[in-house]
Parts: structure tokens; sequence; C-alpha cells
């Protein structure tokens, strides 16, 4: 039973009241009221600090890497320490937005030009490199660019935030750093499955559509893509999939709107993997309609613009995975789902096409480490 004699004893005034008690109340009382956001500020700046350490040390392992990997394929024996960490410091600004009409060509012209200024200058540093180490190095320039634009901004933020003493200031970094974090963890540990060259759980849509233009003709369709035709129960299918083994995600929306260009398509279907939400299995296969391809939405935006002028449905399965398992080392569930996901297209083929009927099959997503 709650007993109030108790709590009057400790905050009564009288002159029987202790008043090192008093003082045990108040001080801690005063100091939250003036320095409590101090506090706190303190508190989280010391998980913040650890985190930043982190991303400084991705930053500096990834650069490492890159360094090292150059040095062991390169013929000229010079050092590329400085020209690598010059590029590094490269950005890249994005088209003003005030007027929506054309900011699509706009974006996919600044980013193809930065795709294409990144090439020529690994050929500078290699200039005897083949293409499929070309797509590796040019992939590792991209991750640990990210991950040095990354520890830098986060570095800022908390910076700004400790010189004001400003504690809301922080509270936003606080809340979204473990999703950084994340994708900074991710970004670093799929470092060595792109230098070796393997299979990453992105790679699922390009190694499905890969086993089925096993041993046909193929031919370059489009930049650092190929495509495939074979028939299948009456119908002719367009195989299209991101030239491989290199790190690549080719570009297949200008390989469909050639493919549109000179045949009549009347059904594309997408495979391409998917983030799982949380409580959702991994390497679980999903159905949908519409185009299912990641990036900034430029490729997303034209073969949506392709679709909808040539009254083409569009039609995707994916394979759920999570950020990690995406960029990193294919992991043996996803693999094992590559012969499932193909029997699936063979059935939305059957379902949504008659005899006579032509498919486009997209398999969308980083080729490295998967052949056609």
């Amino acid at each position: 039973m709650l007993n109030f004699t108790d709590f009057e004893q400790i905050f009564s005034t009288s002159d029987e009241s202790d008043p090192l008690m008093m003082l045990v109340w108040i001080i801690p009382i005063i100091i939250f009221v003036f320095y409590g956001q101090q506090i706190q500020l303190l508190v989280t700046s010391g998980e913040i600090k650890k985190a930043i350490k982190k991303l400084d040390k991705f930053s500096s392992d990834s650069k490492k890497e890159l360094i090292d990997y150059v040095k062991k394929n390169s013929d000229s024996g010079n050092d590329p320490t400085k020209k690598i960490e010059q590029f590094l410091d490269y950005f890249t600004i994005m088209p003003v937005d005030l007027d929506p009409n054309g900011i699509v060509d706009k974006v996919r012209h600044t980013v193809r030009s930065r795709e294409d200024y990144t090439r020529n200058h690994v050929k500078l540093l290699l200039p005897n490199i083949d293409e499929i180490e070309l797509s590796r190095v040019q992939t590792l320039l991209e991750l640990a660019s990210s991950l040095q634009m990354i520890h830098k901004i986060i570095n800022h933020m908390f910076l700004t935030a400790k010189k004001q003493k400003n504690y809301p200031l922080i509270l936003p970094l606080q809340m979204i750093l473990p999703f950084i974090m994340e994708h900074a963890k991710a970004m670093n540990a799929s470092i060595p499955a792109f230098k070796k060259g393997q299979p990453l759980g992105d790679g699922i849509g390009p190694m499905v559509v890969g086993k089925m233009m096993l041993n046909e003709d193929k031919q370059i369709i489009s930049f650092q893509t190929v495509l495939a035709k074979i028939n299948y129960e009456k119908r002719k299918l367009f195989l299209v999939k991101a030239e491989g083994p290199g790190s690549t995600v080719g570009r297949p929306d200008d390989a469909l709107q050639k493919i549109v260009d000179t045949d009549k398509i009347d059904v594309i279907i997408m495979v391409d993997a998917a983030l799982k939400m949380e409580g959702e299995d991994s390497a679980s296969i999903a159905r949908g309609f519409g185009a299912a391809i990641g990036g900034i939405g430029t490729e997303k935006f034209q073969i949506e613009q392709i679709a909808t002028q040539n009254e083409i449905p569009v039609f995707s399965i994916v394979v759920k995975q999570s950020v990690k398992e995406a960029i990193t080392l294919m992991t043996k569930e996803i693999a094992d789902q590559a012969d499932n996901v193909r029997s699936q297209v063979y059935e939305m083929i059957l379902e949504n096409t008659v005899e006579g009927q032509s498919v486009v099959i997209i398999g969308v997503g980083n080729t490295a480490g998967v052949p056609q």
C-alpha cells in the first residue's frame, strides 16, 4: 500500500528535513533544466562518432582496395594514387528541374556522360585493360567514391550540429544513421565480390535470362547489352540481359527501343531483384505488373514510355532480398531460385500470350560473374 507519509518526509521543508537529501533531489533537476540539451548532445555524439569512425574506415579501406587492384593490373609501374584520389573527389551536378519538361533526357545525358568519363579515365590508367577488368575497376571507383561521399556528408552534419551546440539539428542524423550504416556496410562488404568477379544477389535477373539463352546465337543490341532470339511454344522470345561476366547493368531501355522499332511486341516481362520488407523471407518470389528496374529512374521512364506508346503490357517477377544480399556475393538460397523463376517466366508467357505473339524478356541487374 502506498504511504504518502514517505513522500511528505522526502519533500518536507520542516526543520527536521535533511539538507543533504534536498540537494540530492534539487541539484540534478537544476542541471537537467539548464544543461539537459548539452547532456543529450554529448550522449548522442558518442554514438555518432563511432559511426563516423566506421565510415572513415570503410572509405579508407575501399580506396586502398581500389589502388591495390589498379597497381596489380597496371603495366606502367607508375603510382596511380594521385589520379585516383583526384577522381574520387569528382562530383555530379544534376540538371535544374524547375521546368520538368525534358528533365529525364537531361539526367540521362549527365549520368551517361559521367559513365563515359569514368571509363575513359580508367583506360588512361590501364591502357591494356580488357572490357571485363575495365568494368570491375569502374565499379570499384564508384564504390570508393560513394563511401567517401557518405563519410563526408555525415561528418559535415555532425560537426555543424556540434559547432552550433544544436541538439534538434542532430536528431535527424541520429534517426537516419542506422539506415545509412546498413547501406555503407553492404557497399563495403561488396568489394571482394566485385574484385573477384563473383555473382551478386542483384544478378538473379541476368542469371535467369542467361540460362534461357544458353547455346543460342547472341548479338550486341546496345551498349554492353546482348540479345538472343528463341522460339517457345510457337511464340517468339527476345531475351535481353547485360553483357556478362563484366560488372555492368547494360542499357536495357535502349535495347527495348531497338527491338520495338523492328518487331511487333505483345508483352514485356522483366526479371529483377527487389528489396524485401522486414519479416519477409529472403529469396521469396513475387509477381507483379509494371517495370521492375532500379536506378535513378531514367531507364524505367524510357521503358514505360515505350510500353505506353505501343500499348504493351509490362509484367514483372522479382526475387526478394536485403540490401546486403543484393550487392554482395549471391547466396545459395537466391541462386537456387533461378530455375524456379525461369519456370514461372514460361508460365507467365503462356498465361498472357497466344501462339504467334512476341515477348521481350529482360533480365535486370548487375551481371558480374554471370555469362550468357
